[in-house]
């Protein structure tokens, strides 16, 4: 077993262990936490608007809700109580890896070029940019949660 999975499952089993009181009370900053996120990279994706599909198919998926299909590794994923995802695409939008990270040149079997295109990253500036207030959002939830329910 890999250190990655025993930390996974050691995180696993002490948010398993948290009060549902605690819990409830940290979702809403999860939520918001979300949304800005996703707002974000919107606005960021704008720079490689074409058609407008991938803009419209960024999506906040919060606590206990299911992402959109086509949106992680090609189908639908259910995001954990104590997690939220900001995912990009649908069956119109499944080139958001190709303009967060670009693409480079290659030859096809029949000798013509894909050519190359730039990348526009949106989901990683995104969540640089509300990273810290992400923390101390969630942070502070959490700390007014613990002290709420131990009183």
């Amino acid at each position: 077993m890999s250190i990655t999975r025993q930390s996974s499952n050691a995180l696993t089993r002490r948010l398993a262990a948290l009060p549902k009181e605690i819990i409830a009370k940290v979702q809403p900053a999860i939520v918001k936490s979300v949304a800005e996120v996703a707002a974000d990279a919107s606005t960021l994706a704008q720079a490689s608007r074409r058609t407008g599909s991938l803009v419209e198919s960024i999506e906040a998926t919060g606590p206990n809700q299911t992402t959109p299909a086509f949106a992680t590794e090609g189908g639908r994923r259910t995001a954990h109580e104590l997690q939220g995802f900001v995912t990009a695409g649908d069956p119109d939008a499944r080139h958001g890896h190709l303009v967060e990270f670009g693409t480079e040149e290659r030859q096809r079997k029949d000798g013509a070029s894909t050519g190359t295109m730039p990348a526009k990253p949106f989901l990683l500036p995104a969540w640089r940019l509300n990273r810290a207030r992400v923390q101390r959002r969630i942070n502070t939830a959490i700390r007014r949660a613990i002290r709420e329910t131990a009183q």
